[in-house]
């Protein structure tokens, strides 16, 4: 398992989805069996002995190996949600972005005090959606939680609203400001 050989299957995109953005698309990875089930056999290893019993996959590129990865591990997968598209009661959070507001959603009986939570998703930029998440999963006093991203934008502060108490790994840095495309 190379970590080389899953960063040479990303995609770089000039200003998607605005002008000015340079985009990481991770769907380059997925489409290749043997880089996807490398790219879940590495996060598998990092996690295997931290006694995970759920994933808290952020909507939607958390999904892709968020999923993925739960099964590997055992755990329960727990959907992290834009509003109203979850069937039962929820907890809300209320986030900030760059342009206003957003709001996501879990179920009120997505975890209990058992569990330990390992918050995924596909990258970490400003870390809006990432604090609002580990916030939601707090609610229910878990036992631990852990946040994962394949990438970090290391020239964006998400970083930083990342508490103390919450262990951050990601597979890969970029710094977005460097990339030549």
């Amino acid at each position: 398992m190379s970590i080389d050989n899953i960063v040479s299957h990303l995609r770089y995109v000039k200003d998607f989805p605005i002008k000015g953005i340079k985009f990481v698309d991770v769907t380059t990875i997925l489409k290749d069996p043997k880089v996807f089930a490398e790219t879940v056999d590495y996060l598998y290893e990092m996690y295997k002995d931290k006694g995970i019993t759920k994933i808290a996959a952020m909507e939607s590129r958390g999904y892709w190996i968020g999923s993925a990865l739960a099964y590997r591990l055992g755990a329960g997968l727990i959907p992290v949600r834009k509003p109203g598209k979850l069937p039962a009661a929820t907890f809300k959070e209320v986030y900030a972005k760059e342009y206003g507001q957003d709001t996501i959603e879990v179920h009120q009986d997505a975890f209990t005090p058992d569990d330990i939570v390992l918050i995924h998703d596909d990258i970490l930029a400003t870390g809006g959606t990432m604090k609002a998440t580990i916030d939601l999963v707090k609610r229910f006093s878990t036992r631990k939680v852990y946040c994962n991203t394949l990438i970090e934008l290391t020239n964006l502060p998400g970083r930083s609203l990342i508490p103390d108490d919450v262990d951050y790994t990601t597979m890969l840095q970029i710094d977005e400001n460097k990339l030549d495309i």
